[in-house]
């Protein structure tokens, strides 16, 4: 590992670096007015939810690195404390990106970067049409983090009113992630798109409990096939087949196929580890169990 000590790089350094790390980052595209009501429309890639009771989104208008600026989205939500942040899609990406150009104070980022402006109901800032969610909030807090260039303010913000595209929802009423299809920012100018086979789940051990990695034998462990993430899918199970489903198991053709073409103990458990390794890619948990179970040194 590579260290590096913030106290010995430059701001810009610093930033670029975590940027880098601190990735993928979900962008808030906010929309403010100043006290003369001139709208404001530009991306942040600081930002995340906080809280759902109260509804507390959070983004960081940094000062300018350069030459210790502030940027006119922190200078509006101090003069009028309500801001609309947009989820940001691959369909208007580019956009977002050309609204974040430093364009002089007073400049409509909604006619320069194409977007269709409309009234939010709770809020004076405006809403962008064609985003697939908005969300109306009030500022709450400005928090300032320091006074040197790159220095962020925390804007805290309480969502009022959420407003999303109805065609991007499913059956239970919930956004589903194909049909948003976000991006993301990363560090310099790449970004993630979260469609397609970028998308997995992984079920979350909310209400079980899980044996745990360090439940697992040894030769699971120590294993130079199976990877951490197939260890944590083993580890995620409460229930663990029964000596009766491993028999039936040895069944198997796969099984059956190792059995055959192992001339040894070790080669035979190479090969069963790298049979559950398939299954668990696969999601099948409890089957790549049965074919670990083959191995005794692998059994739990």
């Amino acid at each position: 590992m590579q260290t590096f000590d913030p106290r010995d790089m430059s701001p810009m350094q610093t930033q670029r670096l975590l940027q880098g790390i601190v990735a993928p980052r979900p962008i808030a595209l906010a929309s403010t007015v100043n006290r003369k009501g001139e709208p404001n429309l530009s991306p942040f890639s600081f930002f995340n939810i906080f809280s759902s009771n109260p509804p507390i989104l959070v983004f960081s208008p940094a000062r300018r690195v350069r030459n210790n600026t502030t940027k006119d989205t922190l200078n509006n939500v101090l003069e009028v404390p309500e801001v609309v942040i947009h989820a940001v899609s691959y369909a208007m990406v580019e956009q977002t990106s050309l609204a974040s150009s430093e364009y002089p104070t007073g400049t409509n980022e909604f006619i320069k970067a194409g977007f269709t402006m409309a009234p939010s109901e709770l809020v004076r800032p405006f809403r962008v049409v064609e985003a697939p969610a908005a969300l109306e909030c009030k500022v709450n807090d400005v928090i300032a983090l320091g006074d040197q260039g790159g220095s962020g303010h925390l804007v805290v913000c309480e969502v009022l009113k959420i407003h999303v595209d109805p065609k991007l929802l499913n059956d239970a009423g919930e956004p589903d992630p194909f049909r948003m299809d976000l991006v993301a920012r990363l560090g310099g100018d790449w970004y993630a798109r979260a469609s397609g086979e970028a998308l997995f789940s992984v079920e979350k051990p909310i209400t079980t409990l899980g044996i745990g990695v360090d439940a697992l034998p040894k030769a699971l462990r120590d294993s130079l096939i199976l990877t951490g993430n197939d260890l944590g899918r083993l580890g995620n199970v409460t229930e663990l087949p029964t000596p009766e489903e491993i028999e039936e198991f040895a069944k198997h053709h796969r099984i059956d196929e190792i059995e055959r073409a192992s001339d040894n103990g070790l080669e035979r458990r190479i090969a069963l580890h790298q049979y559950a390794h398939e299954l668990l890619e696969k999601g099948k948990v409890h089957k790549a169990w049965k074919a670990l179970a083959q191995d005794p040194l692998s059994r739990p």
